[in-house]
């Protein structure tokens, strides 16, 4: 029972995170206004390191797992990079759509690289997912552009920080874990910042809320949560259950920016939100009915 409640409080945890970072989506549109988006992400990621740090009492992380730390976080820079730039040529929708295919490229990694598939129910709900993101996020169409392919490597990369989280996350330090995840891509966001967006620091002065959300709530609280999350609950369903930011990201675009769902998009929205449930309450019926064989 208690695997079973840990697992049920990561299951809540992580929709939780789905809603904060579909909230966040408000606050990088709003913050792009203002400066570049390695800028942006510079100063959201050091925020959410200089959250973190009052409660990191010393860094006992063992030496084997520094590497794979330091390379999550290269990974988060890395995926979000990707998506923005990938943006610059593509519609939002696409983009959207395109990182949300992880939620089908997570199985397809761990089946690799732990040479077993994941279970069927698992596919099924991942493809429904997607299908409602593709309606939720394009209206049902989609017409490729030139950075379609960044938004695709994106999500490959999206996927890999998902898995190395779930491998790493059950190892190590939470806290400690994240403060490594938010310094690597903070230093990377701020050295590409420097490089290619320097005339746009100024606007930080004016970005101001929209990073105290992003730093605060998106990193340090959000991403924080995930690692939490990804100790008690596998790569695969974490993902299904956190590619309900897609849906947590239109309610606040329609609450916050007046944008309007048509009723594909809406449908969109119940099919994610019923693969989640799918996955989730499938293995409590198929348990309870092999108890009922059992015990008739």
């Amino acid at each position: 029972m208690a695997g079973r409640s840990d697992r049920i409080k990561a299951d809540i945890v992580l929709l939780v995170v789905a809603a904060v970072w579909g909230g966040g989506f408000v606050a990088q549109r709003l913050g792009s206004q203002h400066v570049g988006f390695f800028v942006f992400g510079a100063a959201r990621y050091i925020v959410g390191a200089l959250v973190m740090l009052p409660f990191v009492r010393r860094m006992d992380i063992p030496r084997k797992w520094l590497p794979w730390s330091i390379l999550t976080g290269a990974f988060l820079f890395t995926a979000s990079a990707l998506q923005q730039a990938g943006i610059a040529t593509t519609t939002a929708g696409n983009a959207a759509f395109i990182t949300g295919l992880y939620v089908v490229i997570v199985p397809i990694l761990m089946a690799f690289i732990t040479r077993k598939p994941a279970p069927g129910i698992t596919w099924i709900a991942a493809i429904i997912a997607v299908i409602g993101t593709l309606f939720l996020s394009t209206g049902g169409q989609l017409s490729l552009a030139s950075g379609d392919l960044l938004e695709l490597i994106g999500a490959f990369m999206w996927a890999c920080h998902l898995i190395l989280i779930g491998k790493l996350s059950p190892k190590i330090n939470v806290i400690q874990f994240s403060l490594i995840q938010y310094v690597v891509a903070g230093c990377l966001s701020l050295i590409a910042g420097l490089i290619f967006e320097f005339q746009t620091f100024g606007g930080l002065s004016q970005a101001w809320m929209a990073v105290a959300y992003a730093g605060i709530i998106s990193t340090a609280i959000g991403f924080t949560g995930q690692v939490w999350g990804q100790q008690h609950a596998p790569a695969a369903d974490a993902a299904l259950i956190l590619s309900m930011e897609a849906v947590f990201a239109a309610l606040s675009g329609y609450l916050f920016l007046a944008e309007r769902f048509t009723p594909i998009q809406f449908l969109g929205c119940v099919m994610i939100f019923g693969a989640v449930l799918l996955a989730q309450l499938w293995p409590l019926f198929k348990d309870k009915m092999e108890q009922q064989a059992v015990n008739p």
